[in-house]
C-alpha cells in the first residue's frame, strides 16, 4: 500500500464486536455509533416503498429536494440560498471528501478542534493535507474562539467547525460563531460549517454560518434529525462561484446521491411533528443518562447543548478508553465510543455515550453499568 496510512475509526471496532455478540444471540445496546436507532418518519418509508414499485432508480438529482432545502434556509434561518448552490451528496462524508479535494491542495493546513469528529482529521491526511488541531477541552468549555486560530501562526487555508459538536454536543451562540466567521474572512481562511446536528438542541436553536457570511460553506445531512443514517444522503451549500467546480468533483467521485433516498427525504422534511417528537425523546434521554451516570460517580460531563452525546471524563475509572469500550461491549453488551477516536492526545480518559436510543435502552445500559463498573480494572490501573 502506497497511500497515506490513517488510523481506524475505533467505534467501528466496537461495532464489529457487537455484531459478533448479536450473531451469538446476545443483547447489544448500541450507544457507540452516532446514529438514531429509531427509523425514519413513517411517511418517508412509505414513499420509498411506492418509489421502489414504480421507479427504475437510475442516477438522479432531485431539483425538488434542492428547492425544498432552499426554502428550509429561508424559513429556519432567514437567509436566501439559491437551489443552484445546494449540492446533494452521498451523505455528509462524501461532501467533505469532495470539498477538501476541491478547496485545498496538498500541504495546505486546515484547522480543526480537538476533541472532534475523527473523519475530518483522517480524511484531510488521506488527501495529503495537514490537519492542524487546536486543543479545545474542558478548560475552553469545548468551544473554539478566534484567539485559538490566531495562535496557529500563519492563517490556515481552512477551518472546520461543528456546532452542535461531536463528541461534546457543545454549541456556539450567534456572537461566538460570528466572531469565528469574521476572523476567517479577514485572514483568508475558508470557513466550513458542519451543521449536521442542527434541529437537535435543548435550549437555544442553532445558528448557521450562512447568517454571517453568504460565502461560508455548510455541510448537512439527513442522518441525524431525519433519522436516515443508512440512506446516505446529505448536502453542501457552496458559493455560486464554486458550485460548478465542486459538482465536478462530486460526480466524478460519487456520481449522484442515492435516488431512493432523495425521494424519501423530500417527504421526511414535511414531518415536523414526528421529528420534534424524536428530539423530545433525546431530551428526556439526556436528562436520564446524565443523572444515571452521576449516580455511578461519572460526574465530569459538560451538559450538551445539542446533538445526542455525552462526552465523559472517566479518568478515575480507566486510562485506556479503547480497552474500556471493548470490554463493555464484550462483557455486558453496552456499546460506547472510545475518546481516542475524537482526541488522540487526551482521549484515553474520555468515553462518548450516544443517547439516540430508546428510553428503555438507557435504563438497561445504566443498570448493566451499575453492576459492572465496581469490579472493572483496566491493564493500566491494575
Amino acid at each position: 500500500m502506497r497511500g497515506v496510512r490513517i488510523p481506524p475509526f475505533y467505534a467501528g471496532e466496537i461495532a464489529r464486536r457487537g455484531a459478533i455478540r448479536a450473531r451469538a444471540g446476545l443483547p447489544v445496546i448500541s450507544m457507540h455509533f452516532g446514529q438514531p436507532t429509531a427509523p425514519a418518519p413513517g411517511p418517508a418509508i412509505q414513499c420509498a416503498h411506492e418509489v421502489l414499485d414504480r421507479d427504475s432508480l437510475g442516477y438522479f438529482e432531485s431539483s425538488a429536494l434542492s428547492e425544498r432545502l432552499s426554502r428550509h434556509y429561508h424559513e429556519t434561518y432567514g437567509v436566501e440560498v439559491a437551489p443552484s448552490r445546494i449540492l446533494l451528496t452521498t451523505g455528509a462524508s462524501a461532501g467533505l471528501v469532495a470539498l477538501f479535494a476541491a478547496l485545498f491542495e496538498p500541504g495546505d493546513r486546515v484547522a480543526l478542534v480537538r476533541p472532534g469528529y475523527p473523519a475530518y482529521r483522517n480524511t484531510l491526511q488521506a488527501l495529503g493535507l495537514v490537519a492542524e488541531e487546536m486543543t479545545c477541552g474542558p478548560a475552553e468549555n469545548f468551544r473554539p474562539n478566534p484567539d485559538m486560530l490566531a495562535s496557529l501562526g500563519p492563517p490556515p487555508a481552512g477551518f472546520v467547525v461543528a456546532s452542535p459538536a461531536n463528541p461534546t454536543g457543545a454549541m456556539l451562540d450567534a456572537d461566538a460563531l460570528q466572531s469565528l466567521v469574521d476572523h476567517c474572512r479577514v485572514h483568508g481562511t475558508q470557513f466550513i460549517s458542519d451543521e449536521i446536528y442542527h434541529g437537535i438542541s435543548y435550549g437555544a436553536e442553532a445558528v448557521s454560518a450562512l447568517q454571517f457570511d453568504p460565502d461560508a460553506i455548510v455541510i448537512n445531512s439527513f442522518s441525524k434529525l431525519y433519522r436516515m443514517p443508512g440512506w446516505r444522503l446529505g448536502w453542501a451549500v457552496v458559493p455560486e462561484s464554486m458550485a460548478e467546480s465542486i459538482s465536478a468533483y462530486l460526480i466524478n467521485m460519487f456520481l449522484t446521491a442515492p435516488t431512493l433516498s432523495q425521494h424519501a427525504a423530500l417527504v421526511a422534511m414535511e414531518q415536523a411533528d414526528d421529528l420534534q417528537a424524536g428530539v423530545e425523546v433525546y431530551r428526556q434521554n439526556r436528562e436520564k443518562l446524565m443523572a444515571g451516570l452521576n449516580h455511578l460517580g461519572i460526574t465530569r460531563i459538560a451538559p450538551p447543548d445539542g446533538a445526542f452525546y455525552l462526552y465523559a471524563d472517566m479518568h478515575h475509572i480507566t486510562s485506556d478508553s479503547l480497552q474500556f469500550c471493548i470490554r463493555a461491549m464484550e462483557e455486558i453488551g453496552v456499546g460506547l465510543a472510545p475518546g481516542i477516536d475524537f482526541d488522540p492526545l487526551d482521549g484515553h480518559r474520555f468515553v462518548r455515550f450516544s443517547f439516540a436510543v430508546s428510553p428503555e435502552e438507557i435504563d438497561r445500559a445504566l443498570e448493566l453499568l451499575a453492576g459492572w463498573l465496581p469490579g472493572y480494572r483496566d491493564n493500566k490501573s491494575g
